[in-house]
């Protein structure tokens, strides 16, 4: 299968940067084609606010290259992991112009939430959620504090939505989780047109041994992912339990003074792919206290490859990936006390049972063989429904056969 893979890096890599990375590892280790569209936020400011503003909306320099890259390359399907702000929605007119199917997968709510994360001051805010054009997001300035810039991220939704084209124009949504996809339905998507496909880990790390006498937390250092209720929790409890802070984030700074006011708290900094597996695999377990709506959580499923539980708020897709008492345990979003109850029972008892219950979630679930079956169906469906698709779509449905290249 031809495969082209887009994507709009972030500046601070994060978990759609990762899934964008092995998705495309996964894809080329089974013998698919996989040709690559990559635009980056580092160039933002080499721009002036109207030509970022015009190409948030519309890049017509983009279309252009990707209509380069698609004659040349002849792609079946087009996979987007995120176009904004850079790539934006004129990838899928060009793709579709040029009869090749689109599959755009689903890590955040941007469609829904000027915000992307439905959080505001700490708490779940789904204000702007089905709204035509998201205004109380523009009254809070929810996009970076700044009204302008929440204008512009509000008027390309409502612009989109209102021309129809993530409709039109996207065959296939992927979502992470069943949490993301009713949203999105709540907010008027077609439930046929999504799939619930998890993300994965590649390649499979093997299991930890969790002899490490610490709690991990890994992720940014942000509101959303819950870092006061993490540092309140240490405050509330009285046993000698370590935490180790993987991650950096607007918030470094508090988390550096309460490293230096609590000798149990150390702050690691980023800690990159390889060396995260051996953090969390050595952890007693993973604490996970965002008060956002995560749509996935791959730090949870990450920690579960290496047989590690999990201690997370009981909100948004989190709730379908940790298990009450069998991979972990869930407590109420924000409650510091309750975080420190089951960091002491969770560090207070054998682990065994609820570690290979963990590891056997991932390998139920999350395992690289697994997602490519997935991944495949999804791209085999998104083609042979295309109308005009450039190759034959009788031949793509055995992905293991050679397919022919120019």
């Amino acid at each position: 299968m031809r495969v082209l893979l887009c994507h709009n890096r972030y500046q601070h890599s994060g978990g759609e940067d990762r899934v964008f990375e092995d998705e495309g590892s996964l894809l080329e280790k089974h013998g698919h084609q996989v040709f690559r569209f990559t635009m980056s936020n580092d160039t933002i400011g080499d721009l002036n606010r109207i030509e970022l503003v015009t190409k948030t909306f519309w890049n017509k320099a983009v279309a252009s290259d990707l209509g380069q890259i698609i004659r040349r390359d002849r792609p079946q399907v087009m996979h987007c992991t995120n176009t904004f702000p850079l790539i934006s929605p004129s990838a899928y007119k060009v793709a579709k112009d040029h009869g090749v199917g689109v599959v755009q997968s689903i890590h955040n709510y941007r469609m829904l939430c000027p915000k992307a994360q439905f959080v505001r001051n700490g708490q779940v805010c789904e204000k702007c959620l089905g709204r035509k054009f998201a205004w109380p997001a523009i009254y809070h300035a929810c996009y970076k504090d700044s009204r302008l810039a929440t204008t512009v991220v509000a008027g390309m939704t409502a612009y989109h939505r209102g021309r129809k084209n993530w409709s039109r124009l996207v065959d296939r949504f992927i979502a992470p989780t069943q949490f993301v996809k009713d949203k999105h339905v709540e907010a008027g998507f077609d439930a046929d047109r999504i799939e619930v496909k998890p993300n994965f880990v590649f390649p499979d790390p093997g299991t930890g041994t969790g002899d490490g006498n610490y709690v991990a937390f890994a992720g940014r250092l942000s509101a959303e992912k819950g870092v006061d209720t993490l540092l309140e929790t240490w405050q509330h409890l009285h046993a000698d339990i370590r935490l180790k802070i993987a991650g950096d984030g607007p918030l470094a700074q508090r988390v550096q003074e309460a490293s230096r006011a609590d000798p149990r708290i150390e702050w690691l900094g980023q800690v990159d792919k390889e060396n995260m597996s051996d953090f969390l695999g050595h952890a007693k377990c993973l604490i996970m206290p965002s008060v956002c709506y995560e749509t996935f959580g791959l730090t949870i499923v990450e920690a579960f490859a290496k047989g590690t539980p999990v201690i997370a708020s009981r909100m948004g897709a989190m709730q379908e990936l940790v298990h009450e008492g069998r991979n972990g345990f869930l407590v109420q979003p924000g409650n510091a006390r309750q975080f420190a109850e089951k960091v002491e029972q969770v560090c207070g008892m054998d682990t065994a049972v609820f570690r290979d219950s963990a590891r056997h979630e991932f390998e139920l679930k999350y395992t690289a063989e697994a997602n490519h079956e997935w991944l495949t169906e999804i791209y085999n469906k998104t083609i042979t429904q295309n109308t005009n698709p450039i190759v034959p779509a009788t031949v793509l449905l055995d992905p293991s056969m050679p397919q022919q290249t120019n």
